[in-house]
Protein backbone atom coordinates (compact mmCIF):
# COMPACT_ATOMS: atom_id res chain seq x y z
CA UNK A 1 0.00 0.00 0.00
CA UNK A 2 1.14 3.52 -0.77
CA UNK A 3 2.65 5.41 2.16
CA UNK A 4 5.06 8.32 2.10
CA UNK A 5 6.40 10.90 4.51
CA UNK A 6 6.89 14.45 3.27
CA UNK A 7 9.69 16.24 5.13
CA UNK A 8 10.41 19.83 4.13
CA UNK A 9 14.03 20.89 4.20
CA UNK A 10 16.22 23.44 2.36
CA UNK A 11 16.92 22.46 -1.23
CA UNK A 12 20.52 21.61 -2.23
CA UNK A 13 20.72 24.80 -4.26
CA UNK A 14 23.36 24.75 -6.97
CA UNK A 15 24.61 21.23 -6.21
CA UNK A 16 25.25 18.87 -9.13
CA UNK A 17 26.65 16.04 -7.01
CA UNK A 18 24.43 12.96 -7.54
CA UNK A 19 25.08 11.73 -3.99
CA UNK A 20 24.00 15.05 -2.48
CA UNK A 21 20.88 15.28 -4.65
CA UNK A 22 19.87 11.68 -4.00
CA UNK A 23 20.46 12.02 -0.25
CA UNK A 24 18.23 15.11 -0.17
CA UNK A 25 15.48 13.36 -2.12
CA UNK A 26 15.51 10.25 0.06
CA UNK A 27 15.55 12.37 3.22
CA UNK A 28 12.63 14.46 1.97
CA UNK A 29 10.61 11.30 1.40
CA UNK A 30 11.32 10.06 4.93
CA UNK A 31 13.32 7.09 3.69
CA UNK A 32 16.46 7.68 5.74
CA UNK A 33 16.57 7.38 9.51
CA UNK A 34 18.15 10.10 11.60
CA UNK A 35 21.92 10.05 11.45
CA UNK A 36 24.26 9.82 14.40
CA UNK A 37 27.16 12.17 15.00
CA UNK A 38 30.53 10.91 13.84
CA UNK A 39 29.07 8.64 11.18
CA UNK A 40 31.15 7.91 8.09
CA UNK A 41 30.04 9.15 4.67
CA UNK A 42 28.90 5.65 3.79
CA UNK A 43 26.94 5.35 7.03
CA UNK A 44 25.34 8.76 6.51
CA UNK A 45 24.17 7.87 3.01
CA UNK A 46 22.69 4.62 4.26
CA UNK A 47 21.74 1.30 2.72
CA UNK A 48 18.84 2.63 0.70
CA UNK A 49 21.09 5.29 -0.80
CA UNK A 50 23.60 2.66 -1.97
CA UNK A 51 20.86 0.56 -3.54
CA UNK A 52 19.39 3.41 -5.56
CA UNK A 53 22.71 5.01 -6.45
CA UNK A 54 24.53 1.92 -7.72
CA UNK A 55 21.68 0.00 -9.35
CA UNK A 56 18.42 1.75 -10.13
CA UNK A 57 19.92 5.10 -11.10
CA UNK A 58 22.57 3.47 -13.28
CA UNK A 59 20.16 1.17 -15.16
CA UNK A 60 16.57 2.10 -14.26
CA UNK A 61 14.83 -0.51 -16.45
CA UNK A 62 17.30 -3.38 -16.27
CA UNK A 63 15.05 -5.40 -13.99
CA UNK A 64 17.04 -5.84 -10.79
CA UNK A 65 16.39 -8.91 -8.67
CA UNK A 66 17.40 -8.96 -5.01
CA UNK A 67 20.46 -11.12 -5.65
CA UNK A 68 21.86 -8.65 -8.20
CA UNK A 69 21.10 -5.67 -5.98
CA UNK A 70 22.80 -7.44 -3.08
CA UNK A 71 25.92 -8.00 -5.17
CA UNK A 72 26.18 -4.37 -6.33
CA UNK A 73 25.24 -2.74 -3.01
CA UNK A 74 27.08 -5.04 -0.61
CA UNK A 75 23.95 -5.70 1.46
CA UNK A 76 22.52 -9.01 2.50
CA UNK A 77 19.46 -10.18 0.57
CA UNK A 78 17.38 -9.73 3.71
CA UNK A 79 18.60 -6.14 3.97
CA UNK A 80 17.85 -5.59 0.28
CA UNK A 81 14.34 -7.00 0.72
CA UNK A 82 13.61 -4.57 3.57
CA UNK A 83 14.89 -1.54 1.67
CA UNK A 84 13.08 -2.46 -1.57
CA UNK A 85 9.85 -2.73 0.41
CA UNK A 86 10.30 0.91 1.47
CA UNK A 87 10.98 2.02 -2.10
CA UNK A 88 7.89 0.21 -3.38
CA UNK A 89 5.76 1.63 -0.56
CA UNK A 90 6.59 5.24 -1.51
CA UNK A 91 6.04 4.46 -5.21
CA UNK A 92 9.56 4.99 -6.58
CA UNK A 93 9.99 1.33 -7.57
CA UNK A 94 7.69 -1.26 -9.09
CA UNK A 95 8.30 -4.99 -9.38
CA UNK A 96 7.04 -7.91 -11.45
CA UNK A 97 7.61 -11.64 -11.57
CA UNK A 98 10.20 -12.80 -14.12
CA UNK A 99 10.55 -16.57 -13.91
CA UNK A 100 11.32 -17.46 -10.30
CA UNK A 101 12.40 -13.96 -9.28
CA UNK A 102 10.74 -10.64 -8.69
CA UNK A 103 12.61 -7.93 -10.58
CA UNK A 104 12.51 -4.25 -9.75
CA UNK A 105 12.60 -1.15 -11.94
CA UNK A 106 12.64 2.58 -11.30
CA UNK A 107 9.14 3.69 -12.28
CA UNK A 108 8.99 5.75 -15.45
CA UNK A 109 12.54 4.77 -16.40
CA UNK A 110 14.15 7.70 -14.56
CA UNK A 111 14.09 9.42 -11.19
CA UNK A 112 12.17 12.33 -12.70
CA UNK A 113 9.60 9.92 -14.11
CA UNK A 114 9.30 8.03 -10.83
CA UNK A 115 8.85 11.24 -8.81
CA UNK A 116 6.23 12.49 -11.27
CA UNK A 117 4.20 9.32 -10.70
CA UNK A 118 4.72 9.55 -6.93
CA UNK A 119 3.52 13.16 -7.01
CA UNK A 120 0.28 12.19 -8.76
CA UNK A 121 -0.42 9.48 -6.18
CA UNK A 122 0.54 11.67 -3.25
CA UNK A 123 -1.71 14.50 -4.33
CA UNK A 124 -4.73 12.30 -5.06
CA UNK A 125 -4.48 10.38 -1.79
CA UNK A 126 -3.82 13.56 0.19
CA UNK A 127 -7.06 15.11 -1.10
CA UNK A 128 -8.91 11.93 -0.17
CA UNK A 129 -7.56 11.83 3.39
CA UNK A 130 -7.95 15.59 3.93
CA UNK A 131 -11.59 15.28 2.91
CA UNK A 132 -11.97 12.80 5.78
CA UNK A 133 -10.25 15.23 8.11
CA UNK A 134 -12.39 18.17 6.99
CA UNK A 135 -15.58 16.47 8.11
CA UNK A 136 -14.23 16.25 11.67
CA UNK A 137 -13.53 19.97 12.12
CA UNK A 138 -16.30 22.24 13.39
CA UNK A 139 -16.75 25.56 11.57
CA UNK A 140 -15.98 28.69 13.60
CA UNK A 141 -15.43 32.31 12.54
CA UNK A 142 -14.45 33.20 16.10
CA UNK A 143 -11.54 30.75 16.01
CA UNK A 144 -9.63 32.94 13.55
CA UNK A 145 -10.31 36.30 15.23
CA UNK A 146 -6.64 36.71 16.17
CA UNK A 147 -3.75 36.72 13.70
CA UNK A 148 -1.47 33.70 14.03
CA UNK A 149 2.15 33.95 15.09
CA UNK A 150 4.92 33.66 12.53
CA UNK A 151 5.43 29.92 12.22
CA UNK A 152 8.93 28.56 11.61
CA UNK A 153 7.83 24.92 11.68
CA UNK A 154 9.16 22.81 8.81
CA UNK A 155 6.35 21.04 7.01
CA UNK A 156 6.08 17.32 7.74
CA UNK A 157 3.16 15.00 7.12
CA UNK A 158 2.53 11.34 6.29
CA UNK A 159 0.29 10.46 3.35
CA UNK A 160 -1.09 6.93 3.23
CA UNK A 161 -3.96 5.38 1.34
CA UNK A 162 -6.79 4.01 3.48
CA UNK A 163 -6.21 0.54 4.84
CA UNK A 164 -8.05 -1.89 7.09
CA UNK A 165 -8.87 -0.65 10.57
CA UNK A 166 -6.99 -2.27 13.42
CA UNK A 167 -8.99 -4.19 15.96
CA UNK A 168 -10.56 -1.83 18.48
CA UNK A 169 -9.93 1.24 16.30
CA UNK A 170 -12.21 3.31 14.08
CA UNK A 171 -11.59 5.42 10.99
CA UNK A 172 -10.49 8.46 13.00
CA UNK A 173 -7.82 6.39 14.72
CA UNK A 174 -6.65 5.18 11.31
CA UNK A 175 -6.61 8.72 9.91
CA UNK A 176 -4.60 10.10 12.84
CA UNK A 177 -2.11 7.28 12.35
CA UNK A 178 -1.91 7.62 8.55
CA UNK A 179 -1.22 11.37 8.75
CA UNK A 180 1.65 10.78 11.19
CA UNK A 181 -0.03 12.66 14.05
CA UNK A 182 0.32 9.75 16.44
CA UNK A 183 4.12 9.63 15.96
CA UNK A 184 6.47 6.78 15.17
CA UNK A 185 6.44 4.96 18.50
CA UNK A 186 2.85 3.84 18.69
CA UNK A 187 1.65 2.04 21.80
CA UNK A 188 -1.43 -0.12 21.65
CA UNK A 189 -4.44 1.67 23.11
CA UNK A 190 -2.73 5.09 23.24
CA UNK A 191 -5.38 7.67 22.26
CA UNK A 192 -3.71 10.93 23.30
CA UNK A 193 -3.27 12.11 19.69
CA UNK A 194 -6.93 11.48 18.92
CA UNK A 195 -8.16 13.23 22.06
CA UNK A 196 -5.95 16.30 21.56
CA UNK A 197 -7.13 16.60 17.95
CA UNK A 198 -10.79 16.27 18.95
CA UNK A 199 -10.42 19.02 21.56
CA UNK A 200 -8.84 21.39 19.05
CA UNK A 201 -11.23 20.46 16.21
CA UNK A 202 -14.30 21.30 18.31
CA UNK A 203 -12.98 24.46 20.00
CA UNK A 204 -13.90 28.03 19.00
CA UNK A 205 -10.96 29.44 20.92
CA UNK A 206 -7.24 28.73 21.17
CA UNK A 207 -6.35 26.26 23.90
CA UNK A 208 -3.19 26.32 25.99
CA UNK A 209 -1.06 23.22 26.41
CA UNK A 210 -2.08 23.02 30.04
CA UNK A 211 -5.75 23.14 29.09
CA UNK A 212 -5.23 20.34 26.57
CA UNK A 213 -3.34 18.30 29.15
CA UNK A 214 -6.11 18.78 31.72
CA UNK A 215 -8.92 17.93 29.29
CA UNK A 216 -7.21 14.80 28.02
CA UNK A 217 -5.90 13.76 31.45
CA UNK A 218 -2.38 13.55 30.01
CA UNK A 219 0.94 15.19 30.86
CA UNK A 220 1.71 18.57 29.35
CA UNK A 221 4.73 17.17 27.49
CA UNK A 222 2.67 14.45 25.80
CA UNK A 223 0.03 16.95 24.71
CA UNK A 224 2.80 19.22 23.42
CA UNK A 225 4.31 16.49 21.24
CA UNK A 226 0.96 15.90 19.55
CA UNK A 227 0.43 19.64 19.04
CA UNK A 228 3.87 20.02 17.46
CA UNK A 229 3.14 17.23 14.98
CA UNK A 230 -0.18 18.91 14.12
CA UNK A 231 1.67 22.19 13.61
CA UNK A 232 4.25 20.54 11.34
CA UNK A 233 1.40 19.13 9.25
CA UNK A 234 -0.14 22.60 8.90
CA UNK A 235 -3.34 21.57 10.68
CA UNK A 236 -2.78 23.65 13.83
CA UNK A 237 -1.14 27.02 14.42
CA UNK A 238 -0.04 29.06 17.42
CA UNK A 239 -1.59 32.35 18.48
CA UNK A 240 -0.81 34.88 21.19
CA UNK A 241 -3.59 34.90 23.79
CA UNK A 242 -4.01 38.65 24.18
CA UNK A 243 -6.84 38.30 26.66
CA UNK A 244 -4.33 36.79 29.13
CA UNK A 245 -1.60 39.40 28.73
CA UNK A 246 -3.26 41.92 31.04
CA UNK A 247 -3.59 39.30 33.78
CA UNK A 248 0.09 38.32 33.54
CA UNK A 249 1.28 41.95 33.33
CA UNK A 250 -0.80 42.82 36.39
CA UNK A 251 0.68 39.92 38.37
CA UNK A 252 4.20 40.84 37.27
CA UNK A 253 3.79 44.53 38.10
CA UNK A 254 2.48 43.91 41.60
CA UNK A 255 5.09 41.27 42.34
CA UNK A 256 8.05 43.29 41.06
CA UNK A 257 6.87 46.56 42.68
CA UNK A 258 6.71 44.83 46.04
CA UNK A 259 10.07 43.11 45.59
CA UNK A 260 12.17 45.69 43.69
CA UNK A 261 10.42 49.05 43.73
CA UNK A 262 9.64 51.87 41.29
CA UNK A 263 13.18 52.49 40.05
CA UNK A 264 13.61 48.92 38.90
CA UNK A 265 10.20 48.93 37.19
CA UNK A 266 11.07 52.07 35.19
CA UNK A 267 14.48 50.68 34.26
CA UNK A 268 14.95 46.95 33.85
CA UNK A 269 11.24 46.35 34.42
CA UNK A 270 10.46 47.93 31.05
CA UNK A 271 7.98 50.67 31.99
CA UNK A 272 10.44 53.33 30.81
CA UNK A 273 10.13 52.03 27.25
CA UNK A 274 6.42 52.84 27.13
CA UNK A 275 4.76 56.20 26.53
CA UNK A 276 4.91 58.35 29.64
CA UNK A 277 1.13 58.37 30.03
CA UNK A 278 0.98 54.55 29.97
CA UNK A 279 3.96 53.99 32.28
CA UNK A 280 2.74 56.64 34.75
CA UNK A 281 -0.73 55.06 34.94
CA UNK A 282 0.71 51.59 35.56
CA UNK A 283 3.26 52.78 38.11
CA UNK A 284 0.77 54.93 40.04
CA UNK A 285 -1.74 52.10 40.12
CA UNK A 286 0.85 49.67 41.42
CA UNK A 287 2.10 52.11 44.05
CA UNK A 288 -1.40 52.88 45.35
CA UNK A 289 -2.49 49.25 44.95
CA UNK A 290 -5.44 50.38 42.85
CA UNK A 291 -4.62 48.33 39.79
CA UNK A 292 -6.80 45.49 38.54
CA UNK A 293 -6.62 43.21 35.55
CA UNK A 294 -9.38 45.23 33.86
CA UNK A 295 -7.54 48.52 34.48
CA UNK A 296 -4.28 47.11 33.11
CA UNK A 297 -6.15 45.95 30.00
CA UNK A 298 -7.60 49.43 29.48
CA UNK A 299 -4.22 51.14 30.00
CA UNK A 300 -2.48 48.81 27.51
CA UNK A 301 -5.23 49.12 24.88
CA UNK A 302 -3.14 51.59 22.81
CA UNK A 303 0.12 49.64 23.20
CA UNK A 304 1.20 47.38 20.32
CA UNK A 305 1.22 43.63 20.84
CA UNK A 306 5.01 43.54 20.40
CA UNK A 307 5.48 46.19 23.11
CA UNK A 308 3.12 44.28 25.41
CA UNK A 309 5.11 41.10 24.80
CA UNK A 310 8.37 42.89 25.63
CA UNK A 311 6.89 44.39 28.80
CA UNK A 312 5.70 40.99 29.94
CA UNK A 313 9.16 39.52 29.34
CA UNK A 314 10.96 42.28 31.27
CA UNK A 315 8.58 41.80 34.18
CA UNK A 316 9.65 38.17 34.36
CA UNK A 317 6.62 36.71 32.63
CA UNK A 318 6.20 34.78 29.42
CA UNK A 319 3.89 35.45 26.50
CA UNK A 320 0.84 33.19 26.84
CA UNK A 321 0.24 31.15 23.70
CA UNK A 322 -2.66 29.02 22.62
CA UNK A 323 -3.15 26.52 19.82
CA UNK A 324 -6.04 26.24 17.41
CA UNK A 325 -7.10 24.57 14.20
CA UNK A 326 -5.53 26.79 11.52
CA UNK A 327 -8.71 27.64 9.66
CA UNK A 328 -12.36 28.45 10.20
CA UNK A 329 -13.43 25.09 8.75
CA UNK A 330 -12.18 21.86 7.27
CA UNK A 331 -12.01 23.28 3.73
CA UNK A 332 -9.55 25.94 4.90
CA UNK A 333 -7.35 23.29 6.48
CA UNK A 334 -7.39 21.10 3.37
CA UNK A 335 -6.37 24.07 1.21
CA UNK A 336 -3.60 25.08 3.62
CA UNK A 337 -2.14 21.58 3.82
CA UNK A 338 -2.38 21.06 0.05
CA UNK A 339 -0.45 24.30 -0.52
CA UNK A 340 2.40 22.87 1.56
CA UNK A 341 2.17 19.53 -0.22
CA UNK A 342 2.29 21.16 -3.67
CA UNK A 343 5.35 23.20 -2.69
CA UNK A 344 7.15 20.07 -1.50
CA UNK A 345 6.20 18.15 -4.64
CA UNK A 346 7.61 20.93 -6.84
CA UNK A 347 10.91 20.67 -4.98
CA UNK A 348 10.99 16.90 -5.41
CA UNK A 349 10.45 17.23 -9.16
CA UNK A 350 13.17 19.87 -9.52
CA UNK A 351 15.76 17.85 -7.62
CA UNK A 352 14.82 14.59 -9.39
CA UNK A 353 15.32 16.23 -12.79
CA UNK A 354 18.65 17.64 -11.69
CA UNK A 355 19.68 14.22 -10.33
CA UNK A 356 18.99 12.49 -13.67
CA UNK A 357 21.03 15.12 -15.48
CA UNK A 358 23.91 14.74 -13.00
CA UNK A 359 24.00 10.93 -13.43
CA UNK A 360 24.01 11.20 -17.23
CA UNK A 361 26.83 13.75 -17.21
CA UNK A 362 29.14 11.60 -15.03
Amino acid sequence: MFRIRMVEQPMPTGSRDPDVLLAWLLDSMGLVRSRSEGATIDEEQGAIHRIVRHTLLEEPLRGWDNAAISEFSGLSQTGVHNQMHKLREVGLVSSQLAGRWHVNVLRGGSMAGAVELVAVQTRAIAWMRLAELSGLISESEQRMSEASEEDSQDFRIDIAEPGPSAEGSDRLDALITDLGIIGDRVKSGDTVARRVFEELASSDRPLTLQTLADRTDETRSRAQRVVERLRQAGIVDRVAMRDRIAMDVYAGLMRQHSARGEEWLMGRGGLGRLDEEVSSALLTGAKKKKLSIEKVEDILATVSIDAQRLLLNTLGGRMPYGYRIAGKNGADIAERVMTNIDRTLRRWKTVAQRLDEAVVSE
